[in-house]
């Protein structure tokens, strides 16, 4: 069994913030990395508390599921009736790609410690 502790810290939430690219398509929350990277450093606390109680109950709200589609085609395909000369791009709330984030982070260091993948 796997010891994670569901404590989200400042400084991992700071630091996956930080790591968001600028000048990216705005998600549902029309929330741009760049506001969010200025905001952080008043708002870091309650966005940590925040993502901490979601993360922890395991509920998360309507509001933060919801994602939008773009399609977009593929340059330089000779048929565009195929669906691979196409490729999708989702655009997400802000605070679901922090959790989601911190997320993939916990399963990848746990999946390195306890060797859970086997490499060839």
């Amino acid at each position: 069994m796997l010891n994670i502790s569901p404590t989200i810290l400042i400084k991992k939430i700071s630091k996956l913030i930080r790591s968001f690219l600028n000048r990216k398509a705005l998600g549902p929350d029309s929330i741009p990395n760049e506001i969010l990277k200025v905001a952080a450093l008043v708002i870091i606390k309650d966005l940590t508390e925040t993502a901490s109680h979601y993360f922890t109950s395991g509920i998360i709200p309507k509001s933060l599921k919801e994602f939008i589609t773009i399609v977009l085609c593929k340059k330089g395909k000779k048929d565009y009736s195929l669906l691979g000369s196409y490729k999708l791009i989702t655009l997400k709330n802000m605070l679901a790609k922090v959790l989601e984030k911190h997320i993939a982070n916990i399963i990848s260091k746990a999946t390195e410690e306890h060797r859970l993948l086997l490499w060839n």
